[in-house]
């Protein structure tokens, strides 16, 4: 068996590799990052898009489909500070690494912790921790086809008076594009946050089914604030996803033993 002294060291050499990889990866989307910017991180700002030209695509077979059949629609991205665009390379840089090294950061974890599990529970921690990974990217892409570009392009199209003119400055445009992805790819793991919180004996399926009305009047709430357009077809279109992992989280929770139930 490891010694406390072993298991230091062996987590010593884990951060080693965990930061030694994400450096790797820094430098590769630092070279990488003008590209990426133009065509992956400004794809939004384009009439182009294509959750844009899906979307035209559909209203005009239905007018119950929101308006996006503006095809000169096209936001600029200022800079109004000096050190903004090389700071803004580095930090894109960092999230990017830290987005896509995430499943050998998983791996790293799981290596760190499998010696201490008994060998029936290192399976469904494994497929629990390969399920997690996968719900992180899909959230991710959720955010950036979906949520993203759905909030971003109202805000922009919003008009408090003619008078205003919209410019968008880079560093709100970042700060908005991260969060809102990296948000996504959280609430995503919904599912295996209630797997685990259901392993200790904090959370029941009989609770989650008890109060489904109360999360889908939540839910519902959290999709607006998500989406602040008010039309119907966007509204559902960010809540359901939301509901469907909800109802995936009660489907990963085991019911409470009958024994405990009636003490």
């Amino acid at each position: 068996m490891m010694t406390f002294w072993g298991h230091l060291e062996d987590l010593r050499w884990s951060l080693i590799r965990v930061i030694g990889v994400l450096v790797v990866f820094m430098i590769a989307n630092f070279c990488f990052m003008p590209y990426l910017f133009d065509h992956f991180v400004l794809a939004p700002t384009n009439s182009d898009f294509p959750l844009y030209r899906w979307l035209s695509r559909l209203g005009e077979i239905s007018p119950l489909f929101p308006d996006f059949s503006d095809d000169s629609y096209s936001v600029e991205i200022i800079n109004i500070n000096v050190a903004s665009q090389f700071l803004t390379h580095i930090t894109t840089s960092f999230w990017f690494a830290l987005v896509l090294m995430f499943p050998y950061l998983i791996f790293e974890i799981w290596h760190f912790v499998q010696p201490a599990l008994f060998k029936n529970e290192r399976k469904s921690v494994g497929l629990a921790f390969c399920f997690g990974t996968g719900m992180f990217f899909l959230g991710c892409f959720v955010g950036y086809f979906l949520v993203f570009p759905f909030t971003f392009r109202f805000l922009t199209e919003y008009q408090l008076s003619g008078m205003i003119v919209n410019q968008i400055s880079l560093n709100s445009y970042m700060s908005s594009f991260l969060m809102m992805i990296l948000i996504m790819g959280i609430v995503f793991e919904l599912p295996l946050l209630a797997w685990l919180l259901s392993k200790l004996g904090l959370l029941t399926r009989s609770f989650l089914r008890k109060y489904r009305r109360h999360a889908v009047v939540v839910l519902m709430v959290l999709a607006a604030v998500i989406t602040p357009s008010g039309d119907p077809f966007t509204l559902l279109v960010v809540f359901l996803p939301l509901y469907l992992l909800y109802e995936l989280s009660i489907r990963f929770v085991r019911e409470r033993p009958k024994e405990d139930a009636e003490e």
